[in-house]
């Protein structure tokens, strides 16, 4: 939804700009994601209006760290053919309402955390949002390290549903934390090489940048798609789920590593796409079966 076309935004009037800003398709990922600390870490029947108001929250805080995040990079995005229609480079808004609208949010979507839940979720949600804006974003042009340095923040928000549940950080919050880390590396290489040319433009030092034939960039898709295997298994290991899922866990892990050897094998942009796909379905599909799976306690 991000990547519309900028005639689609005048069409829809200002506040559409706004839903744009604040990268839908990302957002609901972050809220897919806490859904499941928040289910996996309650105990007893699921407390629906807890987890409401923690999504809520939660929801504002990503969104305003998305908007943030634009118009840190509205320049860059400029140059970027994907991104130049989104509503700053293309003019829909300006930046001084971008940037009042993403740390308002931010700031209402942390108090609210806070009121509703505890202020140890809150104090994660910002966490996010702090290394996102702060450390990741700046290091995207200096260092292909940022993608690992991002993958931090991308895998913090399983914990604040988890500790809006559990009033802790305990382990199996960190599991999954674990297993959204890995997750990011094949998901995020695989669109870095469907667009290498679009990020050079810009001077993002994505890794395909400095690896044109994607030796560097296939092997860290490879490994970190061997690795998830295992850490996805690791929920059941502690407890927290049950052998269905282990199974379940074993056979998406080995599909998606499967899908990152084949396009390793041709390292078309074809084959890259379809591997950002495969990333996108297992995702959810594992934490449907892990919450599906979830041992009572």
């Amino acid at each position: 939804m991000s990547e519309m076309h900028a005639a689609a935004i005048p069409s829809m009037g200002k506040p559409w700009a706004y839903v744009v800003l604040t990268k839908p398709d990302v957002t609901f990922l972050v809220v897919i994601t806490t859904v499941a600390g928040f289910s996996l870490g309650s105990r007893g029947p699921l407390d629906w209006s807890l987890l409401l108001q923690t999504l809520f929250g939660t929801t504002l805080v990503a969104g305003g760290t998305a908007a943030l995040n634009q118009y840190a990079e509205r320049r860059l995005d400029l140059m970027m053919r994907r991104t130049a229609t989104r509503p700053l480079p293309a003019g829909q808004l300006r930046p001084a309402e971008a940037l009042s609208f993403g740390f308002a949010t931010i700031a209402l979507g942390v108090l609210w955390i806070a009121l509703a839940a505890n202020a140890l979720a809150a104090g994660v949600a910002l966490a996010t949002s702090v290394l996102y804006l702060c450390v990741y974003t700046p290091l995207k042009t200096r260092t292909t390290l940022a993608t690992a340095i991002g993958a931090v923040p991308g895998a913090l928000p399983p914990l604040i549903g988890w500790a809006a549940a559990t009033h802790s950080l305990s382990l199996g919050g960190w599991v999954l934390f674990a297993i959204l880390f890995f997750w990011q590396f094949p998901h995020f290489m695989a669109i870095a090489w469907m667009y290498r040319e679009d990020y050079a433009r810009a001077g993002i030092r994505m890794l395909p940048i400095v690896d044109p034939k994607g030796d560097a960039t296939f092997r860290q898709v490879v490994c970190m798609s061997a690795i998830l295997v295992w850490v996805s298994a690791f929920p059941s290991v502690i407890g927290l789920t049950g052998v269905s899922y282990f199974f379940g866990a074993l056979v998406l892990g080995m599909l998606l590593l499967q899908a990152g050897l084949w396009a390793n094998r041709s390292r078309t942009n074809a084959r890259a796409k379809w591997l950002m796909h495969a990333t996108v379905a297992h995702i959810p599909l594992l934490l449907l079966w892990m919450i599906a799976d979830k041992v009572a306690r």
